[in-house]
């Protein structure tokens, strides 16, 4: 929602101050279509060479994702706490049953509990891959550790990839606005014989190119960039709290103890109360 107030009010405020300065939308209106095939045209272009598909398809995805927001929600901090506890205890108590619920999550009546977290393969299979390296008895607790660390790395790294996508293209936008303005500079030198007031228009119709460059990178593009960094950031903080608890689990601290330093990992907005937790957890046994 603050993403498409931004843009509202950017627009507005821009082109509504544009206006009553005197300024007349004209000859913009007139101009952009062409401004637009070259600056898009040449910022798509340039996007689709410098990535992959797979870069290409995450930044789409990503682009939907700064509308609507961190894919985990309070809930899900609440509700990750309840399966790694349950996760957690299994592997104290009864190593056999939790073997079987790591090795077919999809089936699991244990993990299908909590659908939203069940539909995040990678995050699933990475519990899963954890939870299994700690049933193999290392030798070493800080191997697993360091395993689970360099994998959350690579992971969190990959899903930046978007948002240092299109921080490029901002980043090129602002030339791109010059190189579609030389082009309107190029076209009015070979009209010169024309009158003042044509000519005028044309040298308009040119800066407009410079202006949508530094305008899409500075007002759009760059901050669109910002934003998907922030959500994947924010989201990284839930990949945290599953660590936390399997870290304090490896350290042969009690259960309790494993969430709730899972709990207070978990960023302020997001984090479940003492008792939000108790409550959550003492339903499980219920239901159990």
């Amino acid at each position: 929602m603050n993403s498409i107030i931004g843009i509202v009010l950017t627009v507005f405020c821009v082109f509504g101050g544009y206006m009553m300065a005197g300024g007349k939308l004209e000859i913009i209106l007139h101009s952009l279509p062409y401004e637009m095939m070259i600056i898009g045209g040449a910022a798509i272009g340039a996007f689709l060479c410098a990535n992959d598909m797979h870069t290409v398809k995450s930044t789409l995805s990503d682009v939907i994702s700064a509308f609507k927001g961190p894919k985990w929600k309070r809930q899900d901090y609440s509700d990750l706490l309840c399966l790694m506890h349950e996760l957690v205890r299994l592997a104290e108590q009864s190593p056999v049953e939790l073997e079987a619920h790591i090795e077919d999550p999809e089936n699991s009546a244990l993990f299908q509990k909590y659908p939203r977290i069940l539909s995040s393969k990678d995050f699933v299979e990475l519990i899963c891959d954890t939870m299994r390296s700690m049933l193999m008895n290392f030798d070493n607790v800080y191997q697993v550790e360091e395993l689970l660390d360099k994998q959350l790395e690579t992971m969190k790294e990959e899903r930046l990839h978007g948002s240092h996508a299109l921080s490029n293209i901002a980043d090129a936008l602002p030339a791109l606005g010059i190189v579609a303005a030389v082009l309107g500079v190029i076209k009015t030198m070979a009209s010169i014989d024309k009158p003042p007031e044509v000519l005028g228009e044309m040298i308009g119709g040119a800066l407009v190119g410079t202006f949508l460059g530094v305008f899409l990178a500075y007002s759009f593009v760059g901050p669109l960039a910002n934003r998907i960094k922030q959500i994947r950031d924010q989201e990284a903080y839930f990949y945290s709290l599953m660590r936390e608890v399997l870290v304090s689990s490896l350290h042969k601290n009690e259960t309790t103890l494993c969430i709730e330093v899972g709990r207070r990992s978990a960023p302020h907005g997001f984090r479940p109360s003492f008792s939000e937790v108790e409550d959550a957890l003492k339903a499980l046994k219920q239901a159990a």
